[in-house]
């Protein structure tokens, strides 16, 4: 969606949470070092989500959109990506252990031999109804040295790695994609944050919220 008076920016960001009482929108894009430059910001009251789960599609698609526009219309950016924060009683994590083991000791540890290790995740049983939603790497164990913070390129044959996976309800996931999408969203990625906790820090970056 595009707001009056706004220019296309083809790497600018927003990010969403949409809560029990608030739904936020942060807009903004990264500058020449990497960085996220926080650049709009936008809130409104939230009436389509109970207990951080969406209860009314049309309620909430209404605040997404307004949310959005404040933060369009405070930075001047359109986007194309939107980073979707999603929280409530049904978010649950867990710890867990993953292993590989290796054909070759000579060979370099790739990203390859990562991306194995936290498929592998995805692979675990949950309660019916439950989805994966994020696997985070913790720290990794190269035969027998443990506390590596990132294994590739070094040499090994059993690569292990302690994980933290964070849960959600299907159904949950699934309506909070409805409503984004409807907000003619392409690229969509759902995450388990609370942005409205987070943006305290950055609010100062923004104009008009000091």
């Amino acid at each position: 969606m595009n707001a009056p008076n706004t220019k296309p920016i083809n790497d600018a960001i927003v990010a969403l949470d949409i809560g029990t009482t608030k739904v936020c929108a942060v807009i903004g894009r990264r500058d020449e070092h990497g960085k996220l430059e926080v650049l709009g910001y936008g809130k409104v009251d939230s009436e389509g989500v109970l207990r951080g789960v969406v209860s009314n599609i049309e309620k909430t698609v209404n605040a997404i959109k307004e949310a959005v526009r404040l933060a369009q219309r405070q930075s001047k950016l359109t986007f194309s990506e939107v980073h979707v924060g999603i929280a409530g009683q049904h978010i649950k994590s867990l710890q867990h252990r993953g292993m590989l083991t290796r054909d070759n000791d000579h060979t370099e540890i790739s990203r390859r031999d990562i991306d194995r290790l936290i498929s592998d995740m995805y692979k675990l049983v949950l309660p019916p109804g439950d989805k994966i939603l994020h696997v985070i790497p913790q720290e990794y164990t190269v035969d027998s040295e443990q506390g590596i913070a990132d294994p590739i390129g070094m040499s090994g044959i059993r690569l292990e790695a302690n994980f933290h996976i964070i849960t959600g309800q299907i159904t949950a996931s699934n309506n909070i994609h409805r409503c984004v999408e409807r907000v003619k969203v392409k690229n969509l990625k759902v995450m388990a944050i609370d942005l409205e906790k987070n943006i305290v820090v950055v609010k100062g970056a923004v104009p008009g919220h000091r």
